[in-house]
């Protein structure tokens, strides 16, 4: 399994992707232009033809057994500046009489654009069938989370100073959001789907030409809807889970449509980037394997950009020693530099 970066006739499989994504998975709709305005997008930022504020880096990881696509994530450069980028912050409001000697304090949500100009990480889908715990399967989903922590360390000067991560929220067994139901259907002329359809599709004015501009008080919403404020849906705990070993953490921010939550950090204190480093590769057929791959590999060239796990650890000069195998599969020669990490 390898990372790489979305080429141009990635389109059909990128819609099969987006077709198993489902409801709620904003960044990726089922939508056969969009997905292919996005891989040019994704295609001219790797080509550095692109301004720092309109940069998205589109990958997939690729089954090199069987040419499929098993997956994708993204990194966006930069969110809000081309298209508004809102969600809800939790607030607090006290209130009080003094002559009853009466307090009381309220849970509300603002409509914020507090993350104008942060880069995201973003749309990491993972094939169910590329998912779970058997040994072929158990790194795919920490493989496309972490692949972009090395990209970004490698090409740090392209990205401001904080990430974050929107995280899909809570759906019931009948895929309803309660936060929608509660909250949002109230100030949009149309179901759950639709709106997240043209969120999706960039079309993202309307939310802020239609919520309201005060603070909503919770104590309104349903016990329910208040509940999955800041909760994330069951298929995306895996994922956040692995977001909080790297550093971020949610601040109060949610998600417009479902209230999942909004986690972030300062790019610099993201570990992977932190404690990934360069190393020198050494081709070596005689290079041993570990039982359980414990590190990370990314090529340092953007346009032909991989990463992929390798079977060993570096060694006390800062030399890798790759097999064949791994130095084809990342695409270097003897002497060249990869990134590593330890996970």
């Amino acid at each position: 399994m390898r990372i790489r970066p979305i080429a141009r006739d990635d389109l059909d499989g990128l819609q099969a992707l987006a077709q198993q994504a489902g409801v709620g998975f904003t960044s990726l709709p089922d939508n056969r232009e969009f997905l292919a305005g996005k891989i040019e997008a994704a295609a001219r930022a790797f080509e550095e033809r692109t301004p720092a504020d309109d940069r998205l880096y589109f990958f997939i990881l690729e089954d090199e057994q069987s040419g499929e696509l098993a997956g994708c994530c993204a990194i966006e450069g930069q969110v809000g500046r081309e298209v508004p980028f809102y969600n809800y912050r939790l607030g607090t409001l006290a209130h009080s009489s003094v002559q009853l000697d009466l307090h009381r304090t309220i849970d509300t949500l603002f409509l914020s654009s507090d993350h104008t100009g942060d880069a995201e990480v973003c749309s990491l889908f993972l094939r169910p069938e590329y998912r779970g715990e058997a040994n072929k399967h158990l790194r795919n989903g920490a493989l496309l989370s972490k692949a972009r922590w090395l990209f970004i360390a490698q090409f740090r000067d392209r990205f401001p100073q904080k990430v974050l991560a929107e995280m899909r929220g809570v759906f019931d067994e009948n895929n309803t959001s309660p936060f929608w139901e509660s909250l949002g259907k109230h100030f949009f002329p149309m179901d759950f789907n639709e709106a997240d359809r043209l969120t999706g599709l960039g079309q993202k004015s309307f939310i802020g030409e239609l919520m309201p501009k005060f603070p909503i008080y919770t104590t309104f919403m349903s016990d329910e809807a208040r509940a999955c404020i800041g909760q994330v849906h069951r298929h995306t705990r895996p994922a956040l889970e692995m977001l909080k070993k790297e550093g971020l953490r949610w601040e109060g921010y949610v998600d417009i449509f479902d209230g999942g939550p909004t986690v972030e950090a300062y790019i610099d204190d993201v570990r992977a980037i932190r404690d990934s480093r360069l190393c020198q590769v050494e081709i070596s057929q005689s290079a041993p394997d570990e039982s359980v791959s414990r590190w990370l590999a990314a090529t340092t060239e953007m346009l032909n950009f991989t990463a992929s796990w390798i079977g060993r650890a570096p060694t006390q000069e800062n030399t890798i020693v790759l097999n064949q195998q791994e130095a084809d599969r990342l695409g270097v020669t003897t002497g060249e530099h990869i990134r590593l990490l330890e996970t």
